[in-house]
């Protein structure tokens, strides 16, 4: 059986969403979208920033018709390999949210390959919170978001508690971790 390579892309995400974003715990409201299947994974094939964004206002348009989509991951496999590239990408991804109106309905989180806190040495397990096997720009509806972190005490502690995780785990292990994310 041959499987192509966006199959083989949404594979490794769906991995690395299982095994890091929900089996880590890094965001303990992930694990029931997954078994609602309320995520949609989208490769985006596309290296020019305007394709890259018009791929990003049709996946807002798709969540807003599609109430049934929870979330949703645009994976940019090729274009944004470089980590200030994706930086780039974001900034004007969370603008076009705003020009578009979507400011206050939806919001971005961002994962790449080479994630580094600003601040942080690239070496430090931390990065790996953010950490995923390709770049990719994550879409949350802000009232899901709201209505999860209600249920939570304390839900600013989150973060710092997946940096201490991982920084206890150690870059050998987030590194393997991710790798093995990847390459099965």
């Amino acid at each position: 059986m041959v499987v192509d390579a966006e199959q083989m892309q949404i594979a490794s995400c769906r991995r690395w969403v299982e095994e890091v974003v929900v089996g880590l715990n890094f965001c303990p409201f992930a694990k029931p979208v997954i078994e609602s299947a309320g995520l949609q994974y989208r490769v985006v094939n596309e290296t020019s920033f305007e394709a890259c964004l018009l791929a990003l206002s049709d996946e807002l348009q798709r969540l807003e018709a599609d109430s049934s989509i929870e979330t949703s991951l645009l994976i940019y496999p090729q274009g944004f390999e470089s980590f200030d590239d994706y930086l780039e990408l974001l900034a004007v991804a969370d603008a076009l949210i705003e020009d578009l109106s979507y400011d206050g309905v939806f919001q971005l989180a961002s994962f790449h390959p080479d994630y580094c806190f600003e601040g942080q040495p690239v070496e430090d397990a931390a990065n790996y919170t953010n950490r995923s096997p390709y770049p990719m720009l994550h879409l949350l509806r802000e009232s899901s978001l709201e209505e999860a972190l209600a249920t939570v005490n304390n839900p600013e502690k989150i973060p710092a508690r997946n940096v201490e995780f991982a920084r206890a785990k150690g870059i050998d292990e987030m590194a393997g971790l991710l790798e093995r994310c990847r390459s099965k």
